[in-house]
């Protein structure tokens, strides 16, 4: 196997690894800043902001489905490139409007949605340009420190943003972000590597198009599983986070000051969980160590229900449980990605990336509205307890399908123990 440290070495994966941690702070920045921005400068109403939040997921939803096709029949980088110049551009007008004193909601609204239609696409051909760069037998360690990356912006990136939106006011601060995603394009087009050809196949019908993805997911067994396992951690996912703050806050009775700790705390867990994955899966193999990740982060979920109501004895519960929750939860996240990215011709990687995100999304949508229904009607910890219960069904599809017995991923393949 190669050595780790090689990676660091590939100029190639540094430029892409630069590129992913300034694109993923300028995502946070984006995701903190815009609401910020409409309630500061626009006194929006809450009304208002569950708006912005739905064009974001609605417009997540639509792209994941319909652009896996345009992504696959490319080349990625140009893609890449394409979306950070697209975002900066777009998050670029809010400054210019708000300096014309022409800035409103509906403004707001657009760029929320557009960016969000950006984000997608440009995770969706990031998944499927990184085996390209770094090659088969280094998918795990390539996700890995991509992984860390992403968790110290969660870290690191709201911080940024509210550092940013109290220095600048909050138009002005966007332009700072609209230049994260400037550098990320610099960054990308400096990479020299070059990519294998994409497939010069016709697009087809748009029912095709949307429906492609979850056809070639659901054609290979192991991927299948993976599939229905990004449902169910969609579906309960969308309970989970409907009512976490509520019930931190109303039945915990927990300030808000440390819930913001607890959720930090989650950021630093993440950062483990990008070392655990690789760790896990070198000693156990990989599809046990999928199962236990999963396992360990449905049962932080179930604690996090079971939390006292006592505020010494709920903010352990919730300081641990972030912790944990989050080292497991990327952990198998980064060894589900590299065992996708094995199985599947990279040819296709974009239009299978962008099916599990958006039916993840959209059952999110699902859980979300009726975590909001039954916090209401039984109660957010008995609803929250429902939800981890949910979990636990993820790890018993890992472990009656064929990813128990994964052992390397290596070598564009998975290893059968």
């Amino acid at each position: 196997m190669t050595s780790p440290r090689a990676l660091w070495r590939d100029p190639d994966f540094a430029r892409l690894w630069a590129a992913q941690a300034v694109s993923s702070f300028g995502a946070r920045i984006t995701r903190e800043g815009l609401p910020i921005l409409a309630v500061t400068t626009l006194a929006a109403a809450p009304a208002s902001l569950g708006v912005l939040a739905a064009i974001a997921s609605g417009a997540a939803l639509v792209v994941g489905l319909s652009a896996g096709g345009f992504v696959d029949r490319r080349s990625r980088k140009p893609v890449l490139v394409g979306a950070d110049l697209a975002r900066a551009l777009v998050l670029i007008s809010i400054p210019i409007a708000a300096a014309l004193g022409r800035l409103t909601m509906l403004q707001v609204f657009l760029v929320g949605g557009l960016v969000a239609c950006c984000s997608v696409v440009f995770d969706m051909a990031s998944h499927a340009y990184l085996p390209g760069v770094v090659g088969p037998d280094r998918l795990v360690e390539g996700n890995s420190r991509l992984a860390a990356t992403e968790s110290l912006a969660e870290i690191g990136g709201p911080a940024l943003a509210g550092l940013l939106f109290q220095i600048l006011s909050a138009p002005f601060a966007l332009a700072v972000n609209a230049g994260t995603y400037l550098a990320s394009a610099g960054f990308l087009s400096l990479i020299r590597k070059p990519e294998p050809p994409p497939e010069h196949e016709p697009p087809g019908h748009w029912t095709v198009e949307v429906t492609q993805g979850l056809r070639l997911a659901w054609a290979e067994p192991r991927v299948r599983a993976l599939l229905l396992m990004g449902l169910v951690q969609g579906l309960f996912g969308g309970v989970f986070s409907a009512l976490y703050i509520l019930f931190a806050i109303k039945t915990l009775n927990l300030p808000t000051t440390v819930l913001g700790l607890a959720i930090a705390c989650g950021g630093v867990g993440a950062l483990l969980g990008a070392g655990l994955g690789p760790w896990l899966a070198r000693r156990a193999g990989a599809g046990p160590a999928i199962i236990l990740s999963i396992t360990g982060a449905s049962l932080s979920a179930m604690a996090i229900g079971l939390a006292p109501v006592d505020r010494a004895g709920a903010t352990v519960v919730l300081i641990v449980t972030q912790i944990g929750g989050d080292a497991f939860g990327v952990s198998a996240n980064l060894l589900m990605i590299s065992l996708r990215q094995a199985l599947l011709p990279q040819a296709v990687l974009g239009r299978v990336s962008g099916a599990f995100q958006a039916s993840a999304g959209g059952l999110g949508i699902v859980g979300a509205l009726g975590g909001g229904w039954l916090g209401g009607a039984i109660g957010p910890r008995a609803a929250i307890l429902g939800a981890a219960a949910g979990f636990l069904l993820i790890p018993l599809i890992a472990i009656l399908s064929p990813i128990r017995k994964v052992g390397e991923i290596s070598g564009g393949s998975a290893s059968t123990e």
